[in-house]
């Protein structure tokens, strides 16, 4: 089955290797995503997640949440749940 696309980059903060997301679906620590965008196709675990610099383990539809990523990301990339 192919990956659910679950939301976009809105934002990326080189200095801490955060990306900010804008939700479409829910997503909760332990998750396996996929950023894909220009020349990357990275596949990251939801270690950690931010919501309004609170840490949180699950984030809903609508949110917009951070997580530490490994890749340089940039606006715009999509972000998908890999099954």
């Amino acid at each position: 089955m192919a990956d659910k696309q679950i939301g976009k980059v809105s934002n990326y903060f080189a200095h801490i290797g955060v990306a900010a997301i804008n939700l479409t679906a829910g997503l909760k620590l332990g998750d396996k995503i996929r950023i894909v965008g220009g020349e990357i196709d990275a596949k990251e675990t939801v270690k950690s997640m931010q919501l309004q610099h609170d840490k949180v383990e699950k984030a809903k539809k609508g949110d917009e949440i951070g997580i530490k990523v490994k890749a340089k990301v940039r606006k715009g990339y999509k972000v998908f749940k890999v099954k």
